[in-house]
């Protein structure tokens, strides 16, 4: 028999809306070491991007259209094949929400599967991505373990002054409530934080999806995101949180039904919408002297500094504020913005805890913990 520590390989599937990442590890008790990772871009649209490395090594680079997340998801298995990759043990995917029923990481049976394709209501933009890379590497890899790995995970002990919405008890029974998004991102800097953690915590994820979470103890207490990835901070082409009324102004007024309202709150919204041409901050920047894209990001640093102020009131203090995801963790000049507007609270933004409150930006290691959660959730098959 296996010992219980014994490094395997493990191949995490990371699915976004129009995008797929993929990295193959290996694991053990101690270590995720990255073998091969890459990530296929823009899937459905002309100016797609599938690309690959092997640690410093650059294994492929091709733009070209992509057509749907399963045509993406056969050209990551291939390369993996071309490169001659050891084959995977277990494969997580990173499931950004299981509804009321998948509240942890889990093996994936035919019970799971229906309830996450139950749950496709409540994330519409990633569920459906999601379960078609998932049929697809069970249709390729066969019979090995596959995890699900729920953003949604972290969030599932909220307290009920946080989780409940003041709303009748008899819209709770389907489970409306807050759910709470861009977990694995928190549990990984959880994790790269170690001991140097903090009582009090906030972690902004900045991307094209946007979150902001109240870590006390290691325990989330409060996040932005709600019952959907659709709420809290403005974001790329999401609005963010929003007046319940102007969604029934939208259906009397406008006549939308359930198909337009998704259209004007998820893909046209945001800093898209605000700007009329991009919801990609670094677009936002290079328009220099364009009024509208300068509002977008004002509202955008706006929205989080008041979401990060938010949490810390929540948590009675703030100890250290993290920024992580695309935006977080690389634009030093937006971070710079909104923790401006934050030295009341103590917020140092080049400075130590012993100059205030602390700020660090550290990377979303998502495909390192699903990694991790699959090596764990297998250990009784080694």
């Amino acid at each position: 028999m296996s010992r219980p520590d014994k490094a395997r390989t493990i191949l995490a599937l990371n699915c976004g809306s129009s995008s797929l990442k993929f990295a193959l590890f290996s694991v053990d008790a101690a270590r995720a070491e990255s073998l091969i990772e890459g990530e296929a871009e823009a899937i459905g649209a002309p100016d797609g991007r599938f690309s690959a490395r092997a640690k410093d090594r650059e294994l492929v680079a091709q733009n070209g259209a992509i057509g749907t997340l399963a045509e993406a998801a056969q050209r990551a298995f291939a390369l993996l094949a071309e490169q001659r990759a050891p084959a995977p043990s277990a494969i997580g995917h990173r499931i950004v929400h299981g509804g009321p029923s998948v509240r942890r990481h889990c093996l994936i049976n035919a019970e799971v599967l229906r309830a996450l394709d139950a749950a496709r209501v409540f994330a519409p933009l990633h569920a459906p991505a999601a379960l078609e890379v998932v049929r697809e590497a069970q249709a390729h890899f066969g019979a090995i373990p596959h995890i699900a790995c729920l953003d949604t995970a972290f969030h599932r002990d909220l307290p009920d002054v946080a989780k409940r919405f003041p709303i009748a008890a008899a819209l709770q029974a389907d489970g409306v409530e807050r759910y709470g998004f861009h977990g694995l991102s928190c549990e990984s800097i959880l994790r790269q934080l170690g001991e140097a953690a903090p009582e009090r915590l906030v972690i902004a994820h900045l991307g094209s999806g946007c979150s902001v979470t109240a870590v006390r103890g290691g325990r989330s207490i409060d996040t932005s995101m709600g019952l959907t990835p659709s709420g809290g901070v403005m974001m790329a082409t999401r609005s963010g949180d929003l007046d319940p009324g102007l969604v029934v102004y939208l259906i009397r007024k406008h006549g939308l039904d359930a198909d337009g309202l998704e259209a004007a709150i998820d893909r046209q919204a945001g800093m898209a919408g605000v700007s009329g041409l991009s919801g990609d901050m670094r677009k936002l920047r290079q328009a220099g002297e364009n009024a509208d894209a300068g509002l977008a990001i004002r509202m955008f640093v706006y929205s989080v500094r008041k979401q990060i102020a938010a949490m810390a009131g929540a948590l009675e203090g703030l100890d250290l504020l993290v920024f992580t995801g695309g935006v977080g963790e690389h634009d030093a000049r937006t971070r710079a913005e909104i923790c401006a507007g934050l030295s009341w609270l103590g917020v140092a933004p080049n400075g130590g805890p012993d100059e205030g409150v602390a700020v660090r930006a550290l990377p979303a290691n998502e495909d390192e913990q699903i990694a991790r959660h699959a090596w764990t959730l297998t250990a009784a098959d080694r």
